[in-house]
């Protein structure tokens, strides 16, 4: 049992914190209260009577929860507070006695295998009372839920309830009344079947589809709870009986167990007849609200036409438009609402009612009549609440407010002197002596009411100016300044603001302060006046310029344009040579070799920017290592190379016979990357033609014999190593071959 109520507790402490209260319950009403929130149309009670602890019962508001009815009462087996998240029904112990009916129901439960160990009940509590039904049958709707779910299924805490009556028709093994001698039967099954209804009978195992989860309790602190059932049981209309609603808790007394019952549920067959209405109460208004009649029925068995009456001061189709009449419900109908609508017709006359009476026959044959009032207002009795008040102080404007009531929300005002068409307004302030402003509020429905708002002002203090200069953004170097007037007695100045690092002045002038917001108070023997500026920052200077060229062979001469914004001074930074410029004059600068060049640029007020830039200088020469003046350490050529002129000499005999010495023609060149010669013979036959870095003739015809013995003529074109220089010319050789 210890262990039990420790696991109960660490589940509230765990789940508490997250839980929103959204049902609410009372625990004052008597158990007459109880009973008439309970009872609908067609049954009166007598002989009211309840048991238990008065905080095990009471009302409830259940239209925010997940419980599935609107109102009606509820009884548990403990505080019904403690259904209110964040608390848990964990805590409901009396002491008090258990109810013997209960504990038989509980020990019943066949499919809890548990149902022999339980051995009593506690902290029981019932409500009872006598009935007399108007028709032959009742019926009421209703929740059971229980703090047991779902950890106690099947076990010897099987929390139990039930519903006995006794009367005509009705005999069972539960107590009753003595005058109820035939006992008391238990009307609360499982739908369809002969189970009472406890927490083994219906859960996500057994019969699911009337159980709900809940093991959060967010609108209200149940763990479980079924869906909304009904109870109908047949009657015999005018005879009396004894109504019992019951619970306990089950084997100890801790978690709690409760059963809501819907409001004006408990209702036997007869015609009630309600008015609603858009205030609330029974008034309505012409040209504006309407008011429902609302014809409702338990019994939807049938066809049923219900015939009614209208009577009171106004009158149809004049006072409000015409109604249908009669009523007809059709089966599985149980509403029909009637509306009223009254009808603006200009004319100032006294409030005029209306009252429909319904007329139903009972099964026993009595009359049952139900009625309900509605009264036609011209207009709404509406009103504005204001204050007059004596203001000493004020600023250029002033707050005034009113509030409308007595309409239809939403209002809309008109101000005088305002464009705000709220219940708050700035009017304009006066030095002294009182204003009347006038407020008009125009409700829903276009009625309107208007009011006067007087505002007395008695001022004299004034901040007639407030001025600043701007501020560096790095020095403090802004200024504010007031002039004020109207002073009583001696004033007491005061700045504050970011100052210097924040702080305050008193005085009416502060130097050397930082940009930012700065608020000043003048004080007199009567009023406070209150102003404020802005120190705005002066734009802080932009470091920008640009270089041509910025890269090229050394010695690379680079002209800068400085480009800055904001700046009155400047350093330029040569890769280590500094020069300090009083303008924006450009500045040239010979680099030998790469570097960075950074422009500072600074404002009066110790504020600065930097920029840099690189230069790229590159060693450049003659990179052809066949030119006389190849630089070896150059990475760029400039042109400059320089190249040895070609030398051409032509032999003039050659002897191909073979014998290894001068057996070729060739020329012999210098400074050269290609030579091309042509031979010809005295009659201008090309004999051989080749060209190359070593082209030579070796003495044979185009066709390969030996060419005769005699004088050739050569042509030749050297060109010279820089690709481009060419000697052309010709000249004569002797072939001598002789015998080979």
């Amino acid at each position: 049992m210890q262990l039990r109520k420790l696991l109960a507790l660490a589940i509230l402490v765990l789940l508490g914190t997250t839980m929103h209260a959204q049902i609410s319950v009372n625990n004052t009403l008597t158990p007459a209260d109880m009973v008439n929130a309970l009872i609908g149309p067609g049954v009166t009670v007598s002989n009211i009577s309840f048991t238990g602890q008065g905080v095990q019962a009471g009302s409830f508001d259940g239209s925010m929860s997940n419980i599935g009815l609107d109102n009606g009462i509820i009884i548990s087996s403990g505080t019904i507070l403690d259904i209110v998240p964040p608390n848990q029904p964990t805590t409901g112990t009396f002491g008090q006695p258990g109810d013997p009916d209960l504990l038989t129901i509980a020990q019943s439960v066949l499919s809890n295998p548990a149902a022999a160990s339980i051995s009593a009940t506690a902290d029981a509590a019932y409500l009872e009372f006598d009935f007399v039904p108007v028709g032959d049958s009742v019926e009421f709707n209703f929740v059971f839920a229980s703090e047991e779910y779902q950890t106690y299924i099947n076990t010897s805490f099987n929390d139990a309830f039930g519903f006995f009556i006794s009367g005509p028709g009705f005999a069972g093994p539960y107590a009753s009344p003595a005058a109820f001698t035939m006992g008391a039967e238990n009307l609360a099954f499982v739908p369809g079947t002969t189970d009472p209804i406890t927490i083994s009978t219906i859960h996500p195992g057994l019969n699911p589809a009337f159980y709900i989860d809940d093991p959060v309790g967010a609108t209200q602190s149940f763990n479980g709870f079924t869906t909304p059932m009904k109870i109908e049981f047949q009657v015999v209309c005018g005879m009396t009986y004894h109504f019992k609603f019951a619970v306990a808790d089950c084997q100890d007394d801790f978690l709690d167990t409760g059963v809501f019952l819907e409001g004006g549920s408990f209702s036997s067959d007869a015609v009630s007849v309600a008015v609603t209405t858009v205030s609330g109460d029974t008034a309505v208004y012409e040209g504006c609200t309407f008011a429902d009649f609302i014809f409702s029925r338990p019994d939807t068995s049938d066809t049923l036409i219900i015939n009614y009456s209208l009577s009171g001061t106004g009158q149809e189709g004049t006072d409000f438009a015409a109604l249908t009449n009669p009523v007809t419900f059709l089966p599985g109908q149980d509403t029909i609402i009637l509306t009223l609508n009254p009808i603006a017709d200009g004319l100032i006359e006294p409030g005029e009612s209306v009252t429909i009476t319904a007329f139903t026959i009972s099964p026993c044959g009595d009359t049952i009549i139900s009625s309900g009032t509605v009264w036609i207002f011209d207009e709404p009795d509406m009103y504005i609440d204001e204050s007059d008040t004596i203001i000493y102080c004020a600023d250029d404007s002033v707050l005034v407010t009113a509030f409308a009531g007595g309409g239809f929300s939403p209002y809309l005002y008109s101000w005088t002197g305002s464009t705000s068409t709220t219940s708050q307004a700035y009017v304009a302030g006066s030095l002294s002596g009182p204003v009347e402003y006038y407020v008009t509020a125009t409700d829903g429905c276009g009625y309107s009411v208007t009011d006067t708002v007087t505002v007395t002002l008695n001022q004299t203090l004034a901040i007639d100016n407030v001025s600043s200069l701007p501020s560096s953004t790095c020095t403090p170097t802004g200024s504010v300044n007031a002039v004020t007037s109207g002073e009583t007695g001696v004033a007491i100045y005061n700045w504050t603001g970011p100052g210097l690092g924040g702080g305050s002045s008193a005085s009416l002038d502060w130097q050397n302060v930082s940009p930012g917001w700065y608020y000043f108070t003048v004080t007199d023997n009567i009023c406070v006046e209150t102003d404020s500026i802005e120190i705005v920052a002066d734009p802080t200077p932009i470091s920008s310029f640009t270089g041509s060229p910025i890269s090229g062979c050394a010695p690379l001469s680079v002209n800068f344009a400085n480009s800055s914004i904001n700046g009155t001074s400047y350093e330029w930074n040569f890769d280590g040579t500094i020069v300090n410029a009083p303008t924006m004059a450009s500045q040239t600068h010979v680099f030998t070799t790469s570097g960075l060049v950074q422009l500072v640029a600074f404002d009066d007020g110790g504020c600065s920017d930097t920029t840099t830039i690189s230069i790229s200088v590159t060693p450049c020469g003659c990179t052809d290592p066949a030119a006389e003046n190849y630089n070896p350490l150059a990475s760029i050529d400039d042109g400059s190379c320089i190249y040895a002129q070609p030398t051409v000499v032509c032999p003039n005999i050659f002897t191909p016979n073979d014998d290894n010495l001068n057996d070729v023609f060739k020329l012999d060149v210098t400074n050269a990357i290609d030579v091309e010669f042509t031979i010809l013979n005295r009659w201008g036959n090309v004999m051989y033609e080749t060209s190359g870095l070593a082209p030579f003739w070796n003495g044979e015809t185009p066709s390969g014999a030996p060419a005769e013995d005699g004088t050739y003529f050569v042509n030749y074109t050297v060109t010279g190593i820089d690709g481009t220089t060419q000697i052309t010319g010709h000249g004569f050789v002797q072939l001598v071959a002789g015998d080979k």
